[in-house]
């Protein structure tokens, strides 16, 4: 009956100390989740605020200011300006 009593004992043991190493197992994994989804959350408020300071940097109003003061860009003179008409695609009538 002691034997039973002992080998009834240590399988408890094993199944508390199985409990808690898992439990903090998952309380390891529930931290790693909540700090990538914190670090997600973050990097969507970067990107957003990436996104409005490219379209704030690529206005026409503001490239043209850049050029023209920045990179002394003249447009050209009328007589400078030439059209060249596109050549006709294959299989389109003239």
């Amino acid at each position: 009956m002691t034997r039973v009593n002992l080998v009834l004992l240590a399988v408890v043991v094993a199944c508390a100390v199985s409990l808690v190493a898992s439990r903090h197992q998952a309380r390891k994994l529930f931290v790693a989740l909540e700090r990538e989804q914190a670090r997600s959350r973050a990097l969507e408020v970067e990107y957003g605020q990436l996104q409005l300071e490219q379209s704030t940097w690529s206005m026409p109003a503001r490239v043209e200011k850049f050029a023209r003061e920045q990179l002394q860009l003249r447009a050209p003179g009328p007589g400078r300006v030439e059209i060249v008409p596109l050549p006709p695609e294959a299989g389109t009538p003239r």
